[in-house]
């Protein structure tokens, strides 16, 4: 079994910029992904320093990535979850995982409260993830509720209702 490390990225680092698009590009058949990660992180009111995840190898190679940006539900503030790529050789590994975690345990340490991902039904709920639905949070789009979930970091606080806002780059 492979033991993960995991840090944030280095925006002012090329090459973890670059690994990072190179993860999204080899994940994802498309460059959609590594273009919404590149146009977040020019976004100031969406990208959050600390809140991209890298997974790495024990030899120091990057093979996961996890991004958590702002977003609202409502005018309340919330994170979404987007994207999560791990290079294919990587994938089934537990890489993909330790980033997802590596960034909820930053955005809670950072004193976030909500986090909201559009995906696998199977693969978010082993996180705490649930339909959003269930806290009152709906989808700016028409989507299968199970696939919008939402996790509350902290559940002794208050988590908002109504719609979610995405930042411009997500083109909803």
């Amino acid at each position: 079994m492979t033991i993960w490390t995991t840090r944030p990225e280095d925006t002012r680092s090329t090459e973890d910029v670059a690994a990072v698009r190179e993860i999204n590009l080899a994940a994802f058949p498309t460059a959609l992904e590594a273009d919404l990660v590149d146009a977040l992180r020019t976004d100031p009111q969406a990208w959050i320093d600390g809140l991209s995840m890298i997974a790495t190898g024990p030899d120091g190679t990057p093979v996961g990535h996890a991004l958590l940006t702002r977003c609202h539900v409502d005018d309340a503030p919330a994170l979404a979850l987007a994207p999560c790529a791990v290079r294919p050789a990587a994938q089934r590994t537990g890489a993909g995982s330790a980033a997802v975690r590596a960034a909820l345990d930053a955005a809670r340490t950072m004193g976030e409260n909500l986090v909201l991902v559009l995906g696998h039904a199977e693969y978010y709920p082993r996180f705490g993830f649930t339909p959003a639905s269930r806290f009152g949070i709906r989808s700016p789009f028409d989507v299968p509720d199970e696939y919008m979930m939402a996790l509350a970091l902290d559940d002794t606080r208050a988590v908002p209702t109504g719609t979610i806002r995405y930042p411009a780059a997500f083109g909803v």
